[in-house]
């Protein structure tokens, strides 16, 4: 190609562009002054006049442009009408080469005249393509096959058009920073050029058929994960020259012929992309060019997807292979910490912390695919979403508006992912193009887990690293490791941490698994596990804080303390209901979740919600779980009798006293993700589970049947950061097991805080920062509003960017008015590094709701204020607590001086824990609570299910 037409192509192809440019920056001011009935007839008239120009230039350019209308021409999801519908000429009606030329390099590179090949040779092409053209033809031996011919000169104007595509990127990058396309670019340039030799090509067709088992179609293998589609053979092949065997097929964009064949084309769709997720995800080896005009689909029933052109492949490494599924997989759980862990392994590096906008982007590369003629809204949809994210960007990484235009938040771009970029965009353009609705999440997911199913070995007997390596504190520990082998290799645990106290020392500290389905990395004693309604036990202990420090009175009406309370019926509603379960609200948050659960981690939403409610029943006559609307009936009050944050709180009350820093969150701050732990659900308890009768003592909302419909949807939304940022007090605390212990042990003792917790365990409890350092923020958090709301203000500023409030001294703390103590003895820190966070000598009795606190109970029920009563068979220790959905639990038995925590993220209902309880406490001589002895083991090895751990 000589310097003129070198130069040639390159004005062409750049004065084009700024044509086209400047048409739609013309049509935007035109906009402006044209009705809204006329601007949809201007921008369609505008579309089709550019996709004309793109046409021409493309026909008159051909070579690597041809490559870019075809890519074009598939993304009917994203792009006007005009443009797909003109450029899928390209797809294989591009202008044939003389036969000349065609005869010429068909007998020199195979050596013989064309006589002595072929027996017939039809001289009209099949298709003709950027690269090269294709005829029907029959051999000497009778055998119908293809001849794949490659254009003359073809090589050098691919090559030269992969340099003007490089400067074009290169410019868009220097003006542009934020549009930095060079890693993909890098790639085409590394991989286009191997589609010029058809020897590859060959070698390719050969491996792929292999992997997806195309010449084994009789023996009609059953495997969950095999394809069904077809592949010709390889007969011959040269550098230029590939002959194919011969199958009859229908082009995809020829739907009436398809509609005429019967064809189902949802279901050859279907097939095409899982025989993509296949290579993808199995095999590692996949066709990077799937255009509609590569494939065809058989005309004998049943019809099935024929694969053409493999000359564009990547073959990714298995550790690539394994972190592509990682990513899929947690985008699909939601499990954002599984999801950074994979783009870290694959290669991609973020200059920022933004895990959600990190979800987001790979969700939606993921996303099922839409019509075409929802292309315009789906294009407004990922522009917003776009902006939404360079919004997030920039407020984290404080730029002004010039600095963020220039800012690219990826700081390393892995070239393997860019042909399965480009794969996902074709099939989901051939999706939209045949007016078919794929769900790759759906498809593509067996295959993903096939891949995963290997690598992380979640169970002892393929890890002997499954117990985290910390010391033994005692011989029940030892025996309960064993145990937990044995429930390890049953498939019952996932990840999960033990910890024990007995007469205020350690004796467990254990911590086993995995942190998730899709995260490999060890369980270790600071994880921080989800653990749903063991939250009510902390958020009970901080409401008893505030009664032992003056700022809340049992026998108060809620409404006295929370002004918008009061409405609807709730006036005679009194803080010691709230805490037995008695106020009549167990169903006051069923609505707002059911309707939207994303809901419940809107803050001031759910405390407005709860002022509105109306009880179902009379205050104090019937107790019923308040599964969810417990959480914020307390946080309403905390933060109303305290005036402070419910987090705030937390920290006073519970967290710093126990010197838990770090591993006791109910709403998690930024920084501590890489520790989270990923929910996952056992399936066998679930069906079981969805089998039992109603509870009487469970809102009708809150039924077995109900719970496990809910279970199934839990771990996805309980996964997800938006989720775990919030502050839901009856369901959102992550913890580890050690730091729920030491609580529990405490509350044994009244208060009493425990010696130091083991040094032993690494790393030291206590020794994370509570609250992470971030950037700062320009914008000062948005005062909380709530309906009926006392005026406080919950700020953040500069120097406290995460949104978390520093805790108020003491004497702020305290009431100013007059008569108020300012002895040092009732500073709650001051008392803690004296021993004690309670002074009340008969809290316990105030936790179970007995002695002179009993008229505040509902004899009969379940629960004493706010913590569950745990009895037992001989009805010798008193002991309370709370535990979760999905298995988690704290407790303590204050006749013995015992605690136990047990955090797992393998969600079942109570078999599990029960076994752990039933061992620990055995072992002991510690009565085993009812609430877990009932999971002793009957005849046939069954579970007895009959009362699920969920409360």
């Amino acid at each position: 190609m000589g310097w003129e037409n070198v130069f040639r192509r390159r004005v062409r192809v750049f004065t084009m562009a700024i044509v086209i440019y400047l048409d739609y920056k013309a049509v935007q001011q035109r906009e402006k002054w044209t009705s809204k009935s006329g601007q949809a007839a201007l921008w369609e008239k505008a579309h089709e006049r550019n996709a004309k120009r793109v046409l021409n230039l493309i026909l008159e350019m051909e070579g690597l442009w041809v490559k870019f209308g075809q890519y074009m021409s598939t993304r009917a999801d994203v792009l006007p009408l005009a443009y797909t519908r003109l450029l899928k000429l390209l797809q294989d009606s591009l202008p044939p080469r003389p036969l000349e030329e065609v005869y010429g390099t068909i007998q020199k590179e195979l050596g013989k005249s064309m006589d002595e090949i072929f027996s017939d040779f039809v001289n009209e092409p099949l298709a003709t393509a950027s690269i090269a053209q294709v005829h029907r033809a029959t051999l000497l031996n009778g055998k119908e096959v293809v001849v794949k011919v490659q254009h003359d000169g073809i090589k050098a104007v691919i090559l030269e058009d992969l340099k003007n595509a490089k400067s074009i990127v290169d410019w868009i990058a220097w003006a542009e920073p934020q549009y930095n396309f060079n890693p993909m670019i890098d790639e085409w340039c590394k991989e286009a050029p191997k589609e010029l030799d058809f020897n590859h090509e060959a070698e390719n067709t050969t491996t792929v058929a292999k992997n997806l088992g195309c010449r084994n179609h009789s023996d009609r293998n059953m495997n969950a994960n095999r394809v069904d589609v077809l592949i010709p053979d390889v007969i011959q092949s040269t550098e230029k020259v590939l002959v194919l065997e011969y199958m009859d097929g229908i082009r995809l964009n020829d739907l009436e012929s398809l509609e005429a064949f019967g064809v189902d084309k949802q279901k050859i769709v279907e097939e095409i992309t899982r025989a993509y997720a296949h290579q993808i995800y199995v095999d590692g080896f996949f066709n990077g060019d799937p255009h509609p005009g590569n494939f065809l689909v058989s005309k004998e029933f049943p019809h099935r997807p024929i694969l053409l052109d493999f000359g564009l492949t990547k073959k990714l490494s298995s550790t690539f292979k394994q972190a592509l599924a990682k990513m899929f997989l947690s985008s699909v759980e939601g499990d954002f910490v599984a999801l950074l862990s994979a783009l870290a392994e694959m290669g991609l590096k973020l200059r920022v912390d933004l895990p959600e906008q990190t979800m987001d982007v790979v969700t939606v590369f993921f996303r099922a695919t839409t019509q075409a003629s929802e292309s315009h809204k789906t294009m407004k949809s990922l522009a917003d979403q776009r902006t939404k994210n360079m919004k997030a960007i920039q407020e984290k990484m404080n730029l002004d508006q010039k600095e963020m235009k220039r800012f690219n938040p990826v700081d390393a771009f892995p070239g393997d992912i860019v042909i399965f970029g480009r794969v996902l965009n074709l099939l989901r353009g051939l999706s939209s193009t045949m007016n078919v609705h794929i769900v790759y999440m759906d498809i593509m997911r067996p295959f993903a887990e096939s891949v995963l199913s290997g690598y992380i070995n979640t169970r002892p007997s393929v890890n002997d690293r499954w117990i985290f390596d910390s010391p033994v504190h005692s011989d029940v520990e030892a025996k309960l490791r064993q145990l937990l082998i044995e429930l390890g290799n049953n498939d019952k645990v996932l990840g999960i941490q033990v910890c024990a106290y007995k007469d205020g020392e350690v004796i467990i500290d254990t911590a086993a698994g995995v942190l998730g389905k899709y995260d490999p990395r060890p369980v270790k004693s600071d994880s921080l596990f989800p653990v749903f309604s063991v939250t009510k036990g902390i958020t009970s202990g901080m409401m008893h804080w505030l009664v032992d420090n003056g700022k809340l009175n049992l026998g108060e009406n809620v409404a006295n303390i929370w002004p918008g309370f009061g409405s609807n019926g709730k006036d005679v509603i009194k803080v010691h209901h709230v805490l037995n379960h008695t106020s009549g609200l167990h169903n006051a948050m069923t609505d707002i979740t059911r309707e939207n659960p994303l809901l419940m981690s809107d803050w001031d939403e759910c405390l407005n919600h709860i002022c509105k409610s109306i009880p179902e029943t009379e205050p104090g006559k019937e107790q019923f779980y308040h599964y969810l609307s417990f959480g914020w009936l307390c946080g309403g009050i905390i933060e109303h009798a305290s005036g402070k944050k419910f987090q705030e709180i937390l920290e006073e009350a519970i967290v710093r006293p126990l010197h838990i820093e770090g591993e006791m969150y109910v709403g998690i701050p930024p920084g501590v993700e890489s520790r989270l732990a990923a929910l996952t659900i056992d399936t066998d308890d679930l069906g079981k589970l969805s089998a039992l009768t109603g509870h009487p003592d469970l809102p009708s909302s809150f039924q077995p049947q109900q719970i496990a419909q809910l279970a199934t949807t839990l771990p996805t939304l309980f996964n997800t950061l938006h989720a775990r940022r919030a502050i839901i007090p009856a369901a959102n605390g992550h913890l580890s097991a050690r730091a729920l212990a030491r609580y529990y042990a405490a509350l044994a003792d009244g208060g009493k805080i425990p010696p130091p917790h083991s040094s032993a365990s690494e790393p030291v409890l206590g020794s994370h920062p509570h609250i992470p350092k971030l950037f700062s923020s320009k914008k000062a958090a948005k005062n909380r509003k709530c309906f009926g709301r006392k005026e406080v203000i919950l700020s953040s500023t500069d120097n406290n960017p995460t949104g978390y409030e520093k805790v108020s001294s003491v004497e702020d703390f305290q009431d100013n008015s007059e008569g108020s103590s300012t002895n040092n003895d009732t500073n709650p820190i001051t008392r803690a590094a004296g021993g004690k966070f309670f002074k009340n000598p008969k809290v316990i009795d105030e936790f179970l709701g007995v002695g002179e606190y009993e008229n505040l109970t509902l004899p009969s029920g379940g629960f004493g204020l706010g913590f569950k009563r745990f009895s037992s068979k001989d009805g010798s220790s008193i002991a309370f607590g709370h535990s979760g959905m999905g298995g988690s639990t704290g407790f303590c038995d204050v006749t013995h001086r015992f605690s136990i925590a047990i955090t797992l993220n393998k969600m079942s209902f109570g078999g599990v824990t029960g076994k752990i309880v039933q061992l620990v406490c055995s072992e002991l001589n510690i009565p085993v609570p009812d609430d877990f002895l009932r999971f002793a083991l009957e005849q046939g090895e069954q579970l007895n299910m009959a009362s699920p751990l969920i409360n």
